[in-house]
């Protein structure tokens, strides 16, 4: 950030400043001002400035930073690394004040006065802000009941005059209303839903449920409105419907930004619900049916086709091999207890798992475990051993 150049009348500017910010201290004068600003530190009112000064600007703006008071003599160097850092987060232009050796950055008059310069200046422009921002959030409330009690006169037909303020114009809505209710039947507008008046902890605790349930139909309402914009969007996928794009967003966008997500029922709903609102109607009645229905209603679906689907339908898939097994080529696998050999040749061996090879014309016959046995020559093989082992020998036959 720039560094600001002091000007030529620096102390007017603190006093000016100062004064506008209600200071009642003993530095109202330009003489004392001057004094305390060649002192420095060692001056009691231009410590007990700064803290004040500090102390305003904390209550304003939300800062970890602070320079506080302490019952006593304070330290100087501790009070300089309370200023510093208090500068630093507020971002002061005035490098003289935030760099080099702490000890040297207040002993001149001139950074002196630039402190004050700037915590003053600073301190004006939080309270303008802060007047500002409540000043608007009043007369943002203000313009709210302001429009709905212009809301109320439309609806009545009575002059709008909100120069006379709105004590006026709720004296004259009452008094609409009751001629109005002189001039029709004594239940026609019918009795209120709720029979007794709410207390203020009732009330809170209302406001706290339509809060949820406004929550919960805001997220619905955005489901339905996400669904409406991806069907829309499907019809224009034909090829007929391509060369109407403008045509069916002229007609479909005017519509569909007039849908809102946010919900609009307030606790007024409920305090003007009548008894009626608690009658509960089918929605097949025949009163009711008269004016709900159309032409679509009377076309029928025919048979359409079974798309399948079900879970219970679904065909388990078939079993593979075991994890710690490789598939075998050639004659046969065996398992615990394993499959049978293939036929032997000249001393041929069995297959893993299955039984021993036999000889010649010797069919190896054996259990089979992991490994099988392997035959003899020209007789049969030897059982194999189920649980891995190599089968014996064949007997030779004469």
């Amino acid at each position: 950030m720039r560094e600001l150049p002091p000007g030529p009348g620096m102390e007017s500017d603190i006093l000016d400043a100062l004064e506008a910010l209600g200071y009642t201290g003993a530095l109202l004068e330009e003489e004392a001002l001057n004094k305390a600003a060649e002192n420095g530190l060692s001056s009691p009112e231009f410590f007990e400035l700064c803290i004040w000064l500090g102390s305003q600007i904390k209550s304003l703006c939300n800062m970890e930073e602070s320079i506080t008071a302490t019952d006593g003599v304070k330290d100087i160097e501790s009070f300089q690394l309370e200023i510093s850092g208090f500068l630093r987060e507020m971002a002061c232009p005035y490098s003289s004040l935030i760099s080099g050796d702490i000890k040297d950055r207040l002993r001149e008059k001139e950074d002196c006065l630039k402190l004050l310069l700037f915590l003053s200046t600073e301190l004006q422009a939080l309270k303008i802000l802060h007047s500002k921002k409540t000043k608007g959030s009043h007369m943002e409330k203000h313009n709210e009941i302001i429009q709905e009690v212009q809301a109320i006169c439309d609806a009545l037909g009575l002059p709008n005059s909100s120069s006379s303020g709105i004590p006026p114009l709720l004296t004259s809505v009452e008094q609409k209303i009751k001629d109005i209710l002189s001039k029709v039947k004594n239940n026609h507008v019918g009795k209120s839903l709720l029979t007794k008046p709410l207390n203020s902890d009732q009330v809170e605790r209302l406001e706290k449920i339509n809060d949820a349930l406004c929550s919960e139909y805001e997220c619905r309402r955005r489901m339905l409105m996400k669904r409406l914009d991806v069907t829309v969007q499907s019809f224009g996928w034909s090829d007929r419907a391509k060369v109407k794009t403008d045509e069916i967003a002229r007609i479909y966008q005017p519509k569909r930004y007039a849908l809102s997500p946010k919900s609009t029922i307030t606790l007024a709903h409920l305090l003007a619900a009548r008894e009626d609102l608690s009658k509960i109607i089918r929605t097949s009645s025949g009163s009711t049916r008269e004016k709900t229905a159309c032409a679509i209603n009377k076309v029928l679906m025919g048979r359409v086709p079974d798309r399948g689907g079900r879970p219970t339908e679904i065909e388990p898939p078939p079993p593979e091999m075991p994890p710690w097994q490789k598939r075998q080529e050639g004659g046969g696998r065996g398992g615990w207890g394993g499959g049978g050999g293939g036929r032997g040749n000249w001393g041929g061996g069995g297959g893993r798992g299955g039984g021993g090879g036999g000889g010649f014309r010797g069919g190896g016959r054996g259990g089979g475990g992991f490994q099988g046995g392997r035959g003899g020559y020209g007789g049969r093989g030897g059982y194999g051993d189920p649980y891995g082992g190599r089968g014996g020998g064949g007997y030779r036959r004469y």
